[in-house]
């Protein structure tokens, strides 16, 4: 049955996100957003580890002490900030985050908002995807220009909804 179910989240997320990208006109994102969820070594995971409430891979990360789901899935897609941490110019720099382009930006606004609904269902309000981000925003390693987007597109859905928010990433953000 976790199989059933998992495959139900993982496309409702799609689903949701697709529609999201689409408002916005990110017509390619839309349709190639998270496929990497229907490969053999995130989707088993999901099978594994669900839940139905939380992602698969933090479970598989609490039982096995990484998530090779994880690992697989953020290698492949731009919207996770996680595929833009790389070394500074400077050995001193270390690893940090390089600037994200502004459309995977949007997505992975949109992503948020999309996983948001998803695993809150009815208790979603336009207030979740910040309220996320700032229980862990200390611990996401940003570009200080992908941050100031992230947390002004989050903040612009927490105060004026939706609906306003994909109208401006649309035709103002975007363009």
């Amino acid at each position: 049955m976790n199989a059933i179910r998992h495959f139900k989240t993982i496309t409702n997320h799609k689903i949701l996100v697709m529609i999201g990208c689409f408002k916005v006109g990110l017509y390619k994102q839309g349709l190639l957003h998270d496929l990497s969820k229907y490969t053999w070594v995130e989707f088993s995971a999901g099978i594994k580890y669900y839940k139905g409430y939380v992602s698969p891979n933090g479970v598989q990360k609490i039982k096995e002490g990484y998530s090779k789901a994880w690992l697989h899935h953020k290698g492949r897609n731009k919207h996770h900030f996680e595929y833009w941490i790389d070394y500074g110019i400077s050995e001193a720099d270390g690893l940090m985050g390089m600037n994200m382009p502004t459309k995977y930006v949007v997505e992975m606004f949109i992503d948020r908002m999309s996983a948001s609904k998803n695993y809150l269902k009815e208790k979603y309000t336009d207030k979740s995807p910040l309220e996320y981000y700032e229980a862990r925003k200390d611990y996401y390693v940003l570009h200080k220009e992908t941050r100031k987007t992230l947390e002004m597109l989050l903040n612009r859905l927490a105060n004026d909804g939706e609906k306003v928010t994909l109208k401006y990433i649309k035709n103002e953000l975007l363009k």
